[in-house]
């Protein structure tokens, strides 16, 4: 199973997170940017935290695919490009 760190810095229109994926085989380091709106949208308007989203968002993609499959760097909301079901998908783990 894999450890997911997330650390999120504040940035103008949201966060920018640092999300480290560790497995036995090794790790691999991605860059998120999640905006505001992208945090109540995505939590199904739910109070979280960025991390807590980014967190479960990455335990969905690596449902989905490999740490190493996953992009380096990209907007949260890019994950409904390749599977489109997130979105829904994401909400209901915040109901």
């Amino acid at each position: 199973m894999a450890d997911i760190t997330v650390i999120s810095t504040p940035h103008a229109s949201g966060w920018v997170c640092t999300v480290q994926i560790s497995e036995s085989n090794g790790q691999t380091r991605h860059s998120v940017t999640l905006k505001r709106h992208d945090l109540n949208e995505l939590s199904a308007g739910k109070l979280t935290t960025p991390e807590e989203l980014v967190k479960r968002s990455f335990e969905f993609l690596l449902e989905r695919e490999s740490k190493e499959q996953i992009l380096r760097q990209f907007e949260l909301p890019t994950i409904s490009r390749y599977f489109p079901e997130f979105a829904a998908e994401i909400r209901k783990k915040f109901q």
